[in-house]
């Protein structure tokens, strides 16, 4: 007899296992996800993944029975840290992917140690199998090392070599995370939960959408929640207005070990917050205490120099906590929030004299030109080591410039024409004038411009300075309007 494609091919009481997937950055956990994906059976039911909530539901046959997991898309950067910490919570399943290439790494490691201090099972997944370099012996070795009791060495803890590439191995993964989970849940009291029981979920991500307003990414860890249902998360609450699964199907419900992108919520929730269907329930939280508002205005704001104030927009909340968890300690954050860059954003950036950092959003062309206008630096990245190193750079270079290194400063004795712009006639009155240099022209206390050396020359030789005492002639750019009696003072 031909089985139906319903949830009541599932064993009754059987919810999916939710399962974290954690390990070092580049080791294919990314990869990894999409080759399980593609051997979906919903997948290629329904059609293509169409938006991305932070997780993914997917369906395979396991024992001629249709069975469901539920991945959480936790990203691998260090900056991640609390994230992968509340993904390892939430779930009931760890997947530890270490490349069977390069071995155990420092977030390796870090992965480990959360997977451990949680009590949660988890399977260790070998990738880049199909690589000739790979060396899955050492890497075993390295794991053994690290307390990892695997199986075929004395322990418990399953290990499995896959390629995502080829597919290696990757429905015989899925048997196995479906074996694991029966284990766990045969000895498990604190796993039997109820599609009737009373509702529960972990807020996985979160985001402001300016069309749809407030979203959250929900894991239903008991219960079941229905549109028009009142929910209750800290100091935010809502009404659901629509359920979304990763595949953008509007649902009716969603329960136990599904993760769904709910609407309705007043604000965005916090990401690993709880949510709950009743008030009380949030009274008996220890809820984080709000952060002290930054005024860019505050005196000590203004005295600190080497202090870089920045503005950060994120895509979402889970991706800002993050960013905001790896600042460096001379940034202060004037004003943080989920969604697009805004007019308001940049006048802000202005009056407080901040730069704009988004990530992983969108700036309208009108933002862009009142950016360029009040010269304001906005700048959008899509990988967060890009975002976190340039502002380092930015430090540094603020500090630098803290203790300015003169090379020398020249009096400006005559004036050129030369094709489309001017020769400065100078005389060296200290130190040198090179070229390269960048130099700023002064009248008086004043300071008139910043600008480059392009071109130094002495009668009709070029030549490369003009030391203390000599004259000479050089081309700056881009041209500042100088006359006769202004100096040049060339820094760095």
């Amino acid at each position: 007899m031909a089985k139906n494609n319903s949830k009541n091919d599932v064993p009754q009481n059987v919810f999916p296992p939710v399962v974290s997937v954690v390990g070092h950055v580049d080791h294919g956990k990314t990869t990894l996800l999409d080759a399980i994906r593609k051997t979906n059976i919903a997948q290629r039911e329904h059609g293509g993944i169409t938006q991305k909530i932070g997780a993914s539901n997917i369906e395979t046959t396991h024992d001629g029975i249709k069975r469901r997991i539920t991945f959480i898309d936790t990203p691998g950067h260090e900056t991640f840290f609390k994230m992968r910490s509340r993904g390892v919570q939430v779930a009931d399943i760890g997947l530890l992917v270490v490349s069977a290439v390069d071995g155990v790494m420092p977030q390796t490691r870090e992965s480990i140690n959360l997977l451990l201090e949680a009590k949660t099972p988890f399977i260790v997944v070998l990738t880049k199998s199909d690589l000739l370099e790979k060396n899955p012996e050492k890497t075993k070795q390295q794991l053994l090392k690290e307390g990892i009791a695997l199986e075929g060495y004395g322990g418990d803890i399953p290990i499995i070599e896959v390629s995502a590439k080829t597919g290696h191995n990757i429905k015989e993964l899925l048997d196995l995370i479906i074996l694991v989970f029966d284990m766990k849940r045969a000895s498990d009291k604190d796993i039997l939960r109820s599609e009737k029981g009373e509702f529960e979920a972990v807020v996985i991500e979160s985001k402001l959408d300016p069309k749809s307003g407030p979203k959250a990414t929900l894991v239903v860890r008991n219960g079941t929640v229905f549109n028009k249902d009142e929910l209750y998360c800290e100091e935010v609450k809502g009404k659901v207005r629509a359920i979304i699964n990763d595949r953008g199907q509007h649902l009716q419900n969603a329960t136990v070990g599904e993760a769904v992108e709910v609407l309705g919520f007043n604000s965005t929730p916090r990401v690993g917050s709880i949510v709950y269907k009743t008030e009380e329930k949030i009274k008996q939280v220890d809820l984080p205490q709000p952060q002290k508002a930054i005024n860019p205005f505050d005196v000590s704001f203004e005295a600190e120099k080497d202090v870089l104030p920045i503005i950060l927009c994120a895509d979402t909340l889970g991706t800002l906590e993050a960013i905001l968890n790896a600042l460096p300690e001379k940034v202060l954050v004037v004003s943080k929030k989920t969604g697009d860059i805004t007019s308001a954003d940049v006048l802000l950036a202005k009056s407080s004299s901040a730069i704009i950092i988004g990530f992983n959003i969108k700036i309208a062309p009108e933002v862009m030109r009142l950016a360029k206008t009040e010269h304001v630096l906005l700048k959008n990245y899509t990988i967060i080591y890009e975002l976190l190193d340039e502002l380092k750079d930015v430090i540094e270079g603020r500090k630098e410039a803290i203790v300015e290194e003169i090379y020398g400063t020249a009096k400006v004795l005559a004036s050129f024409p030369f094709e489309k712009t001017k020769v400065l006639g100078i005389k060296v009155v200290e130190g040198r004038v090179a070229r390269g240099d960048k130099v700023r022209l002064m009248r008086g206390e004043n300071i008139l411009g910043e600008s480059s050396v392009n071109s130094v020359r002495q009668g009709k030789e070029t030549v490369s300075k003009i030391e203390k005492g000599q004259e000479g002639g050089v081309i700056i750019s881009p041209f500042l309007d100088f006359t006769i009696g202004d100096m040049l003072v060339c820094h760095r």
